[in-house]
């Protein structure tokens, strides 16, 4: 059973309100250390919270500021309980067509991954775990939901997040250029509606790998700790995203590798081991690079400062893939990838490359150019998108795909709303308790 509750959320007050584009700030995985110098001159950004300035003690120091905020009300917890209604409205590059993704802000329980109500589909980085526990410690507030797929082909929850959507609490244009919208739902005949509906329901966890499992680390703490222990207390609980599987507007982004600091890396040496396993092929261009492996399996692209290639799997080496995956994983692009090119070519074996620094992740195809022709990368990995049906197969194997192999688009804001945890916040009104 996944089990949801609403939030009395902790928002900006009515007067910040009217700047709340200024308040806003990316996720702390996404958000550049340009971007994160800027809004740090802000004193009142939400990224002080989300992304602490300070070293070793910057949990306490958002702690600190979140007393502070609340004290000054700053920051106002919302009376009632509610299902925070939340659309973001996209265009994708080459397309005119304008996208929706539709979807509610809520609490839902931090299970276990064995309990297999809340599926993962990648790997997480240990450190990063680390600081967001540490940071949910001090804080007790969930700064910015992850975000997780449900089902409903039927579109059932959408018509009540469309009316609610008629009365939007704010409204902003935020770096991606995306246009967000936030709306809220009181009604507690409606919000059950929302708890019914996902109680029978797996949940895939898209994005947010790391704040969810710090979240989970977290509730396994504090429930050691509490002899009184019951389930219902605010540290089980983990501010979620939800958004429908069903819908065409989810979209799934390719994320780049960049390879940096690997001694001795000649491209010559590389192209001379790859025809072991690959089929390679030179381009002029590497703009090309995107339709020329587009629907071609295990096909990437390899760019260094001054060559592109197309690289592709020779179609009877997958059998010798000694990683003991389902064909499941075993089959997609990013594990032959990771086998084929990170472990057999650079040597950076298949436990190592979660924390291994000279791996780094790139969305932006322009970024990747720009860091070769700099000489800050050695060699730039081009990737294609997976599906979300791939996603969905893979989280019902029980496996997990390497890091970083889906970007969901567009990526949420941290900002909005705020969830506390803290025990006098978190208490809803009897007729939500279970």
């Amino acid at each position: 059973m996944a089990e949801i509750k609403p939030i009395k959320a902790w928002r900006y007050n009515a007067e910040l309100q009217k700047e709340i584009e200024s308040l806003t700030s990316p996720l702390f995985d996404v958000v550049s250390a340009k971007q994160r110098e800027a809004l740090y001159k802000n004193p009142l950004n939400s990224i002080h919270l989300s992304v602490p300035k300070g070293g070793e003690e910057s949990a306490d120091m958002a702690a600190e500021r979140l007393a502070k905020w609340k004290k000054e009300g700053i920051l106002k917890q919302d009376p009632l309980p509610g299902i925070y209604v939340y659309y973001q409205y996209f265009t994708l590059p080459g397309s005119t067509r304008e996208h929706v993704r539709k979807g509610f802000i809520t609490f839902i329980k931090a299970y276990d991954w064995d309990e297999k109500v809340i599926l993962r589909h990648e790997n997480t980085i240990p450190k990063s775990v680390n600081d967001r526990i540490e940071l949910l410690d001090k804080t007790q507030l969930n700064v910015s939901a992850t975000h997780g797929l449900y089902s409903d082909p039927e579109f059932e929850l959408e018509t009540y997040m469309d009316e609610s959507m008629e009365m939007p609490l704010g409204e902003l244009e935020d770096y991606q250029g995306v246009r967000e919208v936030v709306s809220v739902i009181h009604d507690a005949k409606i919000i059950k509606k929302f708890i019914e509906k996902i109680a029978p329901q797996q949940i895939i966890l898209a994005d947010g790998h790391h704040r969810y499992e710090g979240s989970l680390l977290y509730r396994k703490k504090m429930t050691e700790k509490n002899p009184n222990h019951t389930g219902q207390e605010g540290y089980n609980f983990h501010m979620m995203y939800l958004t429908n599987s069903d819908s065409d507007d989810l979209r799934i982004l390719p994320t780049h590798r960049l390879i940096k600091d690997i001694p001795d890396l000649s491209e010559k040496e590389i192209l001379k081991k790859l025809e072991e396993d690959f089929i390679i092929k030179t381009l002029e261009n590497p703009e090309d690079v995107h339709e020329i492996i587009l629907g071609k399996k295990w096909a990437f692209g390899m760019l260094f400062k001054e060559n592109t290639y197309k690289i592709r799997l020779k179609p009877e080496k997958i059998d010798e893939l000694k990683w003991n995956f389902p064909d499941e994983v075993k089959h997609l692009d990013l594990t032959v990838l990771h086998y084929f090119f990170i472990q057999k070519i650079l040597g950076i074996k298949g436990k190592e490359q979660r924390s291994s620094e000279s791996i780094q992740f790139e969305r932006n195809f322009t970024a990747c150019i720009r860091k070769l022709l700099k000489e800050e990368v050695q060699c730039a990995l081009i990737t294609k998108e997976i599906s979300m049906e791939q996603v969905k197969k893979v989280c019902n194997t029980g496996y997990t795909m390497p890091q970083k192999s889906t970007y969901f688009y567009p990526k949420t804001i941290c900002g909005f709303l705020f969830g506390s945890i803290q025990e006098d916040e978190f208490e809803l009104p009897a007729y939500f308790r279970v």
